[in-house]
């Protein structure tokens, strides 16, 4: 099933639900209503904005479609204030144009109706001067606005007067048009030769873009007119999917992410009965999304026994358990489909397009989290994709808000994608956390080590997985070499106290874990004096012993170079070794108590 078909679909659930628009007509922000007077003077203005959080926004209303795209065109019964008055909140140079655009159109479109309502409304466009806009009831903050109009004594607006309907949709047939067959249905209509505007991708432009559009001679294939001819959709099916879409992408949707993924906006929705089809979506939005990950400090703070229960319900699903003994509402054999799109100029990038049975997807998210399982967790419950990536590619030192504007977005399509296919996460993945690491991210915050961890278990075929926990005998020197340094730095921190100005990790870890024949020597010998003096004050007898079982894996020659993969081991041991616990506890706590503490006698 084609993209544009599973939209297709997905619009007869919304009409199912009441929430589709009649064909012709769209929801779009609206913020003001001018209300006319008889004689086709203002009389006053409604502000029909709503409260969302602590600010103003537009109420979104069903008014009949735009047709414009870069061109001048007004709208039917309703525009921003540039066309409808003649005032923007810039200087642009077609203002003049756009705002004739408006009457003459309407005097076109209302052209033969007779009708009192109709007469006043032109009469008002006759009449009116963009500079009356400086003069009350209008506001400076009404400018750029979309304006709907109404009668003083009428609860109709003028686009839902039923006989103004009735002329817009017969504006919109085309009964001598030739037919095409068309690609989404297979049924015969009328060429769409505008596919509609989608509106709500991040990042795209405010007026909307295309996500289908032909306008160059490379989409002239098979001697067709620039018209869409060579892929023809109806101008049925075009509305059908395009209304679908953006229902999907309205912001109180919960068919969308709260989150772009990188530069993607991502949706997903089900086919099939309305009470399986939302309970397939939300098992999704929980496991895509887990609640309790999301956010930078409330997030982790979520109620633990929810983060539990995903947890343990994931388990579950790796383990091959059905679905619908979960969740009595599931359905077996569900279809289900992920859309990631991205802003690209005035049209649509599809980013990512996936479908397959819900099954499946769940399976796949549930070895996700399989494969990124490493102890201790660094989280409650498992991590977004967006989250899981601004921790382990974007600096640290971002401010919070710009973090996920700062995601990789191929490589966050690509991790979207090898996840939800159950496909080898792409080895770009490894390299960004272990360049961060070398600009100073912090390897013993698990993120990382968890990341490079996924990565791993997918390749080879998985014959050879890193260890989820401390594996004392691992046969990779990688790994023994990660969980050495782990304990230099610590026999360091017990024998200089935390306030050494670069520790050495900070100075070290990038060319130890990459050249490590030419790095551990110097650190080894660094170490011996940090061991003699702790020997004085009778502690670190833990340190040596261990650095005596690490050293026993280790072959007599250290390698002399390690390949990224083997880097990625080299983390994963050191953040073992950082959480292994000496007794009851952990050994950064016993490396902390047994520090020396400021004003200590040297």
């Amino acid at each position: 099933m084609s993209m544009l078909q599973a939209l297709d679909r997905y619009y007869g659930r919304m009409a199912a639900r009441g929430e589709a628009e009649e064909l012709g007509f769209t929801r779009e922000n609206i913020g003001f209503a001018l209300i006319l007077d008889k004689d086709g003077s203002v009389r006053d203005i409604t502000d029909l904005r709503e409260i969302s959080g602590r600010r103003l926004v537009p109420r979104r209303m069903s008014v009949p479609r735009p047709k414009r795209t870069s061109n001048v065109q007004a709208n039917f019964l309703w525009d921003k204030t540039a066309y409808a008055f003649g005032v923007d909140g810039g200087k642009s140079k077609r203002l003049s144009d756009e705002h004739e655009s408006f009457k003459n159109f309407h005097r076109e479109m209302l052209s033969g109706v007779e009708d009192r309502r109709v007469e006043a409304f032109l009469t008002f466009l006759d009449q009116w001067k963009p500079e009356d806009f400086k003069r009350a009831p209008f506001t400076a903050d009404m400018v750029d606005a979309s304006f709907v109009f109404r009668f003083e004594d009428e609860h109709l607006y003028l686009h839902q007067v039923p006989a103004l309907r009735a002329r817009w949709i017969d504006s919109l047939q085309e009964p001598d048009a030739p037919r095409v067959r068309c690609l989404v249905t297979g049924r015969l209509g009328v060429l769409e030769t505008g596919h509609p505007i989608v509106k709500g991708v991040e990042g795209a432009q405010t007026a909307g873009a295309y996500l289908v559009s032909f306008n160059a001679a490379a989409y002239t294939s098979y001697n067709k007119p620039q018209d869409g001819s060579n892929a023809p959709v109806s101008k049925e099916a075009a509305a059908r999917y395009g209304a679908a879409l953006n229902g999907l992408l309205e912001k109180s949707s919960r068919n969308r992410l709260p989150r772009p993924i990188g530069d993607a906006t991502t949706v997903f929705w089900a086919d099939a009965g309305e009470a399986a089809a939302q309970a397939a979506e939300d098992w999704f939005a929980q496991m895509f999304n887990p609640p309790a990950a999301e956010g930078e400090a409330a997030g982790l703070e979520k109620d633990a026994q929810e983060a539990a229960s995903l947890g343990d319900a994931l388990r579950q699903i790796a383990a091959g358990r059905p679905m619908r003994d979960l969740d009595l509402r599931l359905s077996e054999g569900v279809r289900f489909h992920v859309l990631g799109l991205s802003p690209n100029a005035a049209r649509l990038s599809v980013r990512f397009w996936l479908t397959d049975s819900f099954e499946a997807f769940a399976q796949r998210l549930a070895w996700h989290y399989e494969d990124l399982r490493i102890e201790p967790a660094p989280w409650r419950a498992p991590p977004s994709v967006a989250r899981l990536l601004v921790e382990t590619t974007v600096s640290q030192k971002a401010k919070s808000q710009e973090k996920y504007e700062k995601i990789p977005p191929l490589l966050a399509g690509e991790l979207t994608r090898a996840i939800l296919a159950g496909t080898p996460y792409p080895r770009t993945l490894l390299a960004a956390a272990l360049i961060r690491l070398r600009a100073g991210d912090d390897p013993s915050t698990g993120w990382h080590a968890a990341t490079i961890r996924a990565v791993l278990a997918r390749h080879d075929d998985r014959k050879e997985p890193p260890p989820v926990s401390l594996d004392r005998e691992n046969p990779h020197p990688a790994y023994q070499l990660g969980r050495m340094f782990a304990m230099a730095e610590i026999a360091q921190r017990m024998a200089l106290g935390k306030e050494v100005k670069a520790t050495i990790r900070d100075r070290y870890f990038g060319a130890a874990s990459a050249t490590p024949a030419g790095v551990f020597p110097l650190l080894l010998r660094g170490m011996q004096h940090h061991l003699s003096r702790l020997r004085k004050d009778g502690k670190g007898g833990f340190i040596e012993r261990e650095m005596d079982q690490i050293a026993a894996q280790l072959p007599p020659d250290l390698p002399r170079s390690l390949r990224l993969e083997e880097q990625g081991r080299f983390v994963i041991g050191y953040y073992h070794q950082r959480k292994a616990r000496v007794g009851d506890k952990p050994l950064d706590e016993i490396a902390d108590e047994e520090s020396p503490k400021e004003g200590d006698a040297e």
